[in-house]
């Protein structure tokens, strides 16, 4: 079961910068090299087998051209001077300008296959935001980007200069949405918001959200505040991803049974590639919020480390006088979170429980199979 996707906004709000975090295990620092590049003169080479082309490129419809005369030939362009490189890959209906320092721009759609619960596929498509394609994704490629979404995230730079072009192009899209899948639905990233100043990023924040529930009518759209530097970005998408599990309200009553039969204060279940959290169920009230996200957060950076040193993740126990929290591999796409509070239990009899607990969950992310449901007793 494949969902389309539509990652949009204008070229530098961060679209390719969120994506790398979520779905290519990137860490915020390393996405400084993730930005607009400059369009200073400069030359370009191909190399086809033996044959090499040296040209001047001076401007964006040469350097297309050169670039696609390249392609034909070879997988990898390389610009010859110090600031820029470019790679194309023949496969992909995009090309990422590179520079010396690792900065990109997406050109055009590119396209990856992100595979979550069971048979759930997210077709996502990152579209480039520079004005020319902008104007295209509205007119000659209308029903091909447009056509069978499911779900629209638009991104906006919170400190855009050219405010009133974005909302422009946002209405663009939700015409073309309303035409073509008007039962899509529609999240607003306002994102960057760490270069705001703390106390006026409520306020930024609200008056933001107001206008976007405004121009979105007769749609609805869910809007959220991120940035890659904390647990926001994280809430954003797995609130995005929660839309498009298409069985869990089943796995969550499975999720509370769960939790109550072994008597957890809380059991949180992960995707396992991205981290994000996919259902929860908690019997106490927590005082933190943002937890979900934070923990999110902790563990991949953890994962990273341990990928660093040639090792992989498998589980971790944490404890101390008032609880102890379990992380342990839960099915082939999930982890699982489960904290207790009771010390008369022993770990033990925790991960048996969950190891227990694991063909039944697994039979639940089949989206076409049998509707179970774990029974108390």
């Amino acid at each position: 079961m494949k969902k389309k996707v539509l990652l949009m906004g204008k070229s530098g709000s961060g679209k390719t910068s969120m994506r790398s975090i979520i779905f290519a295990n990137y860490i915020a620092r390393d996405t400084r090299r993730l930005g607009a590049t400059r369009t200073e003169r400069r030359i370009g080479a191909c190399e086809g087998g033996s044959a090499r082309e040296v040209v001047g490129v001076t401007s964006e419809a040469e350097r297309r051209e050169f670039f696609e005369k390249c392609s034909q030939q070879c997988r990898t362009v390389e610009v010859l001077d110090r600031l820029h490189s470019l790679q194309i890959n023949s496969s992909l209906s995009t090309y990422s300008l590179v520079d010396s320092v690792g900065n990109t721009k997406t050109f055009d759609v590119e396209h990856s296959h992100v595979r979550f619960l069971g048979n759930l596929v997210l077709n996502l498509w990152d579209c480039g935001g520079q004005d020319n394609f902008m104007e295209n994704y509205f007119t000659s490629q209308r029903d091909n980007i447009f056509r069978n979404v499911e779900v629209l995230i638009y991104v906006f730079d919170v400190e855009s200069r050219e405010l009133e072009k974005d909302m422009h192009y946002y209405q663009s899209c939700l015409e073309a949405i309303l035409q073509n899948s008007p039962d899509a639905k529609i999240f607003c990233l306002v994102h960057k918001m760490d270069l705001v100043q703390e106390d006026q990023r409520d306020l930024i924040f609200k008056e933001r959200e107001e206008d976007l529930r405004r121009l979105s009518r007769p749609l609805e759209c869910s809007c959220f505040r991120t940035s890659i530097w904390d647990e926001t970005l994280y809430k954003a998408w797995s609130s995005i991803v929660y839309q498009l599990i298409p069985n869990v309200q089943q796995l969550e009553m499975n999720l509370r049974n769960f939790a109550e039969i072994i008597e957890a204060d809380e059991v949180l279940l992960f995707e396992r590639a991205t981290f994000l959290v996919i259902s929860h169920y908690q019997c106490k009230e927590q005082r933190d919020a943002h937890r979900f996200e934070k923990i999110s957060n902790i563990i991949k950076q953890f994962k990273l480390s341990c990928s660093k040193l040639a090792a992989s993740f498998q589980s971790m126990e944490v404890r101390n006088s008032n609880f102890a929290a379990f992380i342990d591999i839960f099915t082939s796409n999930t982890y699982v979170m489960v904290v207790m509070s009771d010390p008369s239990i022993p770990s033990a009899a925790t991960l048996i429980n969950i190891r227990n607990a694991r063909k039944h969950f697994e039979k639940l992310e089949r989206v076409d199979g049998p509707k179970q449901c774990l029974l108390m007793r």
